[in-house]
């Protein structure tokens, strides 16, 4: 991390970021790494989206987002159909490539070419997909292209009572840097809102992190892991956190 610099009032200010260029936007682009591919949304998505969410009968999927559950096909290809048209939100799905069948969906959104922010979410994986490999990998496909492509700040955000979402932003090497009271409104009820964020300068050692854990020889005959993602991760979120508690 670049040291503060003094103006010439003595101020403290931020480091310089010469020849500054935003990044370009994400497209509508396949992203493909060993065990997935995430495809651009589209209403060929719908059928394999709604029947492994199906497996989810309790609707858990759904508690923190601000739609759903559906009670139809028909109304969830409906919605697909909706989102698959938004530049931002940026909708994935995300296909098991043994398969081909598309198990969840998350998305790129408050793109910000300007400052290179980008945050990941509306991260909606079926029962099939959460807890899996495939699972990390896709949001490791995401992050890595969204820094390949220029963005100096990669953010999570989420409810601050989903501990879910919390503990996979830690695991996946994100900072924590708070909760913002009564952010939002959705479903009728309040949400104070948690923030995570990992950025560019962290993100080497981010991705060794991912590389060496997604590695096939990180997991042994019966798919049981050898070295967990949040050992090796660890380094990065405190690293994440101390920036943030610093004031950076």
């Amino acid at each position: 991390m670049p040291d503060a610099k003094k103006n010439s009032l003595g101020q403290p200010v931020g480091w310089s970021v010469p020849n500054w260029s935003p990044p370009p936007r994400p497209t509508r682009t396949p992203l493909e790494c060993r065990r997935v591919r995430l495809e651009p949304l589209s209403e060929s998505h719908a059928t394999d989206l709604f029947a492994a969410n199906a497996s989810d009968d309790r609707g858990q999927l759904w508690t923190y987002l601000g739609y759903g559950p559906f009670a139809s096909l028909e109304s969830y290809r409906d919605w697909v159909i909706a989102a698959a048209l938004e530049d931002d939100p940026l909708f994935f799905a995300i296909l098991d490539r043994s398969s081909g069948e598309a198990l969840g969906v998350a998305s790129y959104l408050r793109i910000d070419p300007a400052n290179g922010s980008i945050e990941v979410g509306h991260i909606c994986f079926s029962p099939r997909l959460a807890g899996s490999v495939l699972a990390t990998e896709a949001m490791a496909v995401m992050m890595r292209e969204a820094f390949s492509l220029g963005y100096r700040r990669y953010e999570w955000k989420c409810d601050a009572l989903n501990a879910g979402s919390r503990r996979a932003a830690q695991r996946l090497g994100l900072g924590f840097e708070g909760v913002f009271k009564s952010a939002t409104l959705y479903k009728g009820r309040n949400r104070d809102t948690a923030w995570y964020a990992v950025t560019d300068s962290l993100w080497p050692q981010l991705e060794t992190a991912f590389e060496q854990w997604l590695d096939p020889a990180n997991f042994d005959s019966d798919g049981r892991q050898r070295a967990r993602l949040s050992d090796l991760t660890r380094p990065v979120y405190e690293a994440g956190c101390t920036v943030a508690e610093a004031g950076w």
